[in-house]
Order: C-alpha cells, then structure tokens, then sequence
C-alpha cells in the first residue's frame, strides 16, 4: 500500500507518521496548524542552508590558489553546454556494476513496527540513530512499543541497541533531539505510564554509545531544545506550562517561570517566552512577552498584548493587538525587546496573518495576507532596520487552510528565490528572482520541452515549479526543490511547462545556472538528492509498485546510469543522505512485504569506487554567476558586485572530497537602476524597470513615524536594496527628515516593559495592581494616539492599498509567530519522503 505523499503537515510544524500496516495516517503537530497563524520565526536564514562545514573524512582535492583566467563562460544561455563552453554529448559510464554490488550493503530491520525515524549524529561521524515505533492509541491508555538501532558506517551496518534505553517506548512526537554541531548529545523521551509525576528522558554525550536514564520532576510538552552555544544548557515546557531549563544536559531541572505558552533561545543565554496572566495560552492578544538572560534570577517584561513571537536574523518581532478583537501590527526590536518600532506593513484582521517567509541580518521578507479567504497575498521586503518595508510581489500563494507557500530559497547561488503567484483566473505562475526581492519574472521554459495543453501559445510558455501546494493537493509530486550551497548554481525540481501549473504527470527539471536556463532531467516524478557537492546526482523513479533500480548521474543530469541494487523489489519510500551533501553514500529506505509481515529494509550504496580519482585542478573551470549578457561591462552584477566560481567541468569524473570548499572571487559593481528597490509610494508596472508614483499617494507628503520621532520621507521613488554593495555611480536623491514631533511609533514602548525579579508570593497584590495600571494607561495611551497623533498618517495605511474581497466565509486568524523550519535535514521519517530527500 503507498502512504500518502503530501507534506502539508511537516510544513506547518507537524510529522505525519503512516502505519503500513494498519492503513492508518496520525498527524502528530508540532504547532498549530490552523488557519491564519502568524509565522514569524525564519524558515532559514536567507544566505544559508544546512550545515556544509564537515570536519573529518578522506582528504579532498587541494586546490592551492585558484588560477583565474581570461576565459570566463557565462551563467546563462539558451543552448545547454559544459562549462567549458562546448556542446556536451552524453556518454554514461561502463562496468560500474561490480564496483557498486561490492559496496552495495543491506540490513533488515527485524520488527513489525509501523513507523521509522532516522537522525544523523554530529557532522562526518558516520553515526546514524534508526528508531522503529509500534503505536496503537487505546481508550484510556497507549500501547506502544520501540526499537533504537545505531550505525557507525553511514548505514551500511546497524546494531539493535534498544538494552540501552531499557526497552523504553520512546515518544514519537518528540523524535531525536540531536545536539548541535558535533557535540555527541541526544535526547530521547520515553513514554511513562502509570500515573507518574514527571517523565522520563535518556541521555547521550557520546553519539550513543550509551544512555543514562533521567527521570524527570514534570511532563515535557515539547522536545528539549538545546541552546545554540553551549549544549549543556536545555529548556523545555511542561505539560502544565511551567518553563523549565537545564545547565547540566537534563541531569538536573529547574522551573522559572509558570503560566508559559512559548519558549525560545535567544543570543547567548537570553531565553524569550510569552505568558498568561489569567486565563490560558488560547488567550491570544493578551499574552505578555519576557526575557530573562540569568535563567530566571531576573525577568523583564518586554512586551504585552502579544499575540505571538519569533525571530529571524538579528531580529525579534512580535504581533501586537493594536485593538482587542479588531487588528494587528508587527512590531521589530533589533535588541531583545529593550526598543520596539511598529513595522511599516499593513494591519491585519482576525482572518489575517503575518509570516516571515526568510530573514537575515540584513532584510526581511514578509508575507501579509490578503482579507478575506482569498488564498494569497503581497510579499514585502524589509530595509535593513526591519521597519520600513517596500511591496515586493502581489497575489502570492499562500493557502490559509494548510499554510501552505511555495516560497523557496535558493541556496545555491545569492539572490534567488522562487514562489508561485495566484492569476486573476485562478491559475498557478511560478516566479522567480534573481536580485532578492527587486524583481520578479516567469521561469524560461526549457528548450528541450513542448509546451503542454494550458498554453494557449505553443511557442512562447514557462516553466512552472511544483512545490508545498502541489504537494498538499496530492499531486504526484514526490518532493519539493533542492538546492545546496556547496553545489554552485544547481536546483533540481518538478515541474509543467505551459501558461501555468498542470495537473499532469510532471517532469523533473534541473538548472546549473541558479535558474536561468533550465533542462527536462528525467521523465515523470522522481525522487533526488545531491552526493559530493554536486559530483554526483542521484534518483529515484516515483512509482506505486515496488522497485529495485536506482539512477545516477555524474554530469549534472545529462547522461543517466540505471544499477539494480537488489535482486527483489521493495516498497520504497524515501533517499537518505547526510546532511551537507558531501557523502558518498545514499541509503535506499523501504519495506518487504510478505503474507502476514512487512519488514523495513535499507540499503546504503557507497560510490567511492565510481568516482575513484580525487579532483584536480585541471577538472574546474571558470564561471560567471548571474551572466546574460557577456558583451555587457556589468554583466553578472548582482545586488552591487559579480562572482567568478570554480566549478567542477560536466565531462570530470572525479571525487570533489569531502574537504572542497566552494571557491569564488568577488568584485564590486558600479551602481546602476539594478541595485535599487521602488521606494514607499512606488511600485514597477509590468514589463517596467523604472519605479513610478501609486495613483492614489501622487500629491501627497509621506510621512511615517520612526523612534518615537515623526519622519518625513523624500524621495525620486528608488531606495538601494539592503546587503547591496555596489560603490558609485547612480544615486537616486532620498531623505527622511525629522519633523521634530514626537509620535508613537510602537504599542510596545518602554513605559509599558516591567522589570521583574523572583520574590516571594506576599508581592503579588502589588504585582498585579502595577499591571492593571498598566493595562488601564495602555489602552488610554492607544486611544489618544489614534485619535491625536496617527491620525491615519502611518506610511503604510497610504501606500499599501490592498486588493480587498467581501468573502463572508473568512476563517478567524491566529498569529503563531513560531514555526519548526521546513528544511530540518538532520532527521529523515518513514512517511515524509520530503524531509527524507532534502
């Protein structure tokens, strides 16, 4: 029986575990999914992607200084060739069978259970941790039963170290919690029945080589999360809401805070949680927001009438009810909520929300949708402070009964990012950009591709890119685009080629030039993923009957080699490869079935005797991100500088080691019209590269509050786009003068952040008659800004004129400015093929 392929649940925080057996799906969220929550916290950080720094392993090549030559090949181009600049032809390799039969190595998984997880330990350890669950809800209890294998050789060999965890039923929903880095540590949470006051957890700091038993004071709601620099330290919430932390790797709790909703690290040891002061977590909009950074000696409170949080970059947002029950308003503090300023954006309603679609330290980009039950909305992009924001892209997809959003960075070359765009006719455009935000265009259809029954022009067409939605909507799509930053330039994705996403079957499509040119790879859906930092591509056919063929490439998709790793087919559902794409080894995961069993099966293929020769130099060339037009002096200038890359030529067949290091030389750009955003009150008509006047701003001052101080904008309708480096040249005229009045530019300022400290319980009447006053001056303090000194004069309410629809169906919003990343490529489950393939 096939499991269901969609992804909507790992995409909005939660993991959907099929048992084969039973023919049952459990959603088990990790967050609320309902519609309309606030996603505030960063998938990712806009520049990055897993980790790529990989500490040990075979020696790769030495590249010493890169030789840069005249020649230069440009990254774009409507012909697919080598980047040495001639046409490739396609010539697979012979007799590598024998070579992968010797190092190809099975192992079957001796148990019935219904579900497997799979987590890789530190970086380049060859740990992996299986974990296989037997679980049946029953009326008044649980039943369930584990199994804990452990592989030292990247999953050609596991032992059954379930002794260790003393047979415990580990929690499902709370999976592997791995360490960070290479610290060694994992937690497991075993399920405690009985009646029993607290839980229990096992501990390893030696990547499992053994556990110790812990028995815990309360019951974890959540999984342990570990703090970003220091692994000793833990926080968790209980299931009765009290916030408890760790600093000695769970060996030891305190509880510091009760009443808490959410809870997350911040810098260093600065813990960020909302609370509730009467009432329950359900109480959104009246929750507060505090900070301690001693573990709980001190708390302050930063912020009140939150409805939920997150962070992205260097930056804390919160949203913030503007009026109980009416709107909201994102607020941004780029120092821990010491200072708070009302993001530039629109408000939203009940229906509404806000999320945070990726963030660095640099920029933002937000997605605000539209009123109504519409399905889309408008994509802003932040400058640099994380306050003013510019309308990037309209009618942008994003479904309120999933969350679901095609938004995806693209990690291997700056810049670009691709998401699909709701057409007046209810159809589904992809679009890309390749200066982050500036502009944004419909993919080139591949010239190896017909355009399909949708264009109405079956000349001129696009490429359209199924992602999250298609994947939600049960498509056949197995899983969504990947993108690594260590294989420059290359993105492998599904997709249609005509006048929008198609319903039909779907192709897979590959770019090696970050999505400018784009070339059919394989027919029908398939299963990918990228080994030694682009060297080495692999697939799998996407097929309802089991399978025992795999395909790989060592040519960036242009010639595939088919190897049948088993004599019997399996059920497969899933690739898994370590985190960083630098290994040599893909494991193939699926079931047997028999007449009354089905058993789960693995087999890891290690390549090291198909690409035997490590890399030289002689087997790189140069080449020119972002090029298109080779005769032009700026051309592969993006956001004010250009790269030149050392890539691997297409016809090289050679190991790039697990030491490669990507290796590039930047150069800085003039300023030209290219580095620059419409400013506040401008917008680019279609097919227009200069910025004009909205209609209904032409004529009026702009002005916005910023700092408590009353800012007026002037402007020729340009701001440089935040990161960008060029030196020189154009320089659009820009001012924000000061008026010299006082404004509020924040619901959240710091006459309403309360200083708190651990006191007994006789200061509580005090406590509570200080937070009442409060509460009586913030709405006081609302209404005469509103009245007195907005008065309709924010930025926002006059430039960004939203589309609006009168759908008396809306569904009542919920901010949940916290989400779980969509790319955690540490941990692999049998059902999500997608976290498996990413």
């Amino acid at each position: 029986m096939e499991p269901p392929r969609g992804a909507a649940a790992a995409a909005v925080g939660g993991l959907s575990l099929w048992l084969r057996g039973l023919g049952l799906l459990l959603l088990l969220p990790a967050l609320p999914a309902d519609p309309g929550w606030d996603r505030l916290d960063a998938p990712r950080p806009l520049a990055a992607g897993t980790r790529t720094t990989l500490l040990a392993g075979p020696p790769g090549p030495s590249l010493g200084s890169p030789r840069w030559g005249a020649e230069v090949r440009p990254g774009g181009g409507r012909r697919r060739r080598s980047l040495s600049g001639e046409d490739e032809g396609c010539s697979p390799l012979r007799g590598f069978e024998a070579s992968l039969v010797n190092n190809t190595h099975q192992h079957i998984f001796d148990d019935l259970s219904g579900s497997v997880s799979l987590s890789w330990v530190g970086d380049s350890t060859g740990v992996i941790l299986v974990l296989t669950t037997f679980h049946v809800p029953l009326v008044i209890m649980t039943f369930g039963q584990s199994k804990l294998y452990r592989s030292e050789d990247y999953g050609k060999n596991f032992k059954d170290i379930t002794n260790l965890i003393n047979n415990t039923f580990i929690r499902t929903e709370f999976g592997m919690a791995i360490g960070p880095e290479n610290s060694g540590k994992v937690i497991l949470t075993g399920d405690v029945s009985g009646g029993s006051h607290g839980g229990r957890i096992f501990r390893s700091s030696n990547f499992a080589k053994n556990f110790v038993q812990t028995d815990l004071p309360f019951h974890p709601l959540t999984q342990m999360t570990y703090n970003p620099q220091n692994s000793d330290y833990l926080l968790v919430v209980s299931s009765e809401n009290g916030l408890w932390v760790s600093r000695n790797f769970g060996g030891k709790w305190e509880e510091i805070h009760k009443a808490v909703c959410l809870a997350k690290w911040g810098s260093q040891n600065t813990i960020f949680f909302t609370t509730y002061v009467n009432g329950s977590c359900t109480d959104l909009g009246v929750l507060e927001l505090r900070r301690t950074s001693d573990f709980g000696k001190s708390i302050k409170t930063i912020g009140v009438k939150i409805y939920s949080f997150g962070l992205g970059g260097r930056f804390l947002f919160a949203s913030v009810m503007a009026e109980k029950g009416a709107t909201r308003r994102i607020h941004v503090s780029t120092d821990e909520g010491e200072t708070w300023s009302m993001a530039q954006l629109p408000s939203v309603g009940q229906e509404q929300f806000y999320s945070i679609l990726a963030a660095n330290d640099d920029m933002v980009f937000m997605h605000v949708d539209e009123p109504g039950d519409t399905g889309f909305g408008t994509i802003y992009i932040s400058d640099d402070r994380g306050i003013v924001y510019s309308k990037s892209l309209e009618r942008h997809l994003y479904t309120t009964t999933g969350g679901d959003t095609d938004f995806t960075n693209v990690t291997s070359l700056r810049g670009v990012y691709m998401t699909s765009v709701l057409s007046e006719d209810n159809s589904i455009q992809s679009m890309i950009t390749f200066d982050q935000g500036g502009r944004w265009k419909l993919l080139r259809k591949p010239e190896n591709s017909k355009c399909d029954s949708t264009a109405k022009n079956k000349e001129e067409c696009s490429l359209h890119i199924h992602s999250s939605y298609s994947i939600s909507q049960k498509l056949n799509v197995p899983m969504a685009p990947l993108s690594e930053p260590n294989a420059v330039g290359i993105v492998i994705a599904h997709g249609s080629v005509g006048d929008a996403i198609s319903v039909m079957i779907p192709d897979v499509y590959i770019t090696d030039d970050g999505g400018y040119s784009w070339t059919k790879m394989l027919e029908g859906p398939h299963y990918y993923t990228i080994l030694d930092s682009g060297g080495l591509i692999v697939a799998i056919e996407h097929s309802r009957h089991p399978i025992n063929v795999i395909k790989f490439s060592t040519d960036e998709g242009q010639c595939w080699n088919k190897y049948s790793f088993s004599k019997e087919p399996i059920y497969f559902t899933g690739l898994a490869s370590e985190p960083g794409a630098k290994s040599m080894n893909i494991s193939i995961w699926g079931f047997t079935e028999s007449f009354l069993s089905q058993k789960w099966v693995s087999y890891t293929i290690d390549f090291k005797d198909i690409l035997v020769r490590n890399c030289e130099e002689k087997d790189y060339t140069i080449w020119l991100a972002h090029s298109t037009d080779p005769g032009d002096h700026d051309d592969g200038c993006i956001l004010g500088y250009k790269e030149e890359y050392l890539r691997l030529r297409k016809s090289s067949v050679c190991h790039n080691g697990r030491d490669y290091m990507v290796t590039k030389q930047p150069s800085v750009c003039t300023c030209t019209l290219e580095d620059f955003l419409c400013d506040f009150g401008y917008f680019r008509p279609e097919n227009d590269s200069k910025c004009v006047e909205q209609p209904e701003l032409k004529g009026h001052d702009l002005e916005f509050c910023l700092y408590g101080r009353e800012e007026h904008l002037t402007t020729k309708g340009y701001r440089k786009i935040p990161g960008d480096k060029c030196q020189g040249g154009m320089s659009p005229d820009r001012q924000e003068k000061d008026l010299k009045k006082k404004c509020t530019s924040s619901y959240l300022s710091p006459d309403k952040q309360v200083p708190m400290e651990k006191s007994s319980s006789n200061s509580t009447p005090i406590i509570l008659a200080i937070v009442g006053l409060m509460l009586i001056t913030i709405i006081a303090g609302v209404l005469i800004v509103k009245k007195y000194v907005c008065g309709g004069r924010f930025l926002v309410h006059r430039y960004s004129i939203l589309q609006q629809h009168a759908e008396a169906n809306g569904v009542d919003g919920v901010d949940s400015l916290d989400t779980v990343s969509h790319n955690n490529k540490n941990t692999y489950h049998d059902d999500s093929d997608e976290d498996l393939l990413e």
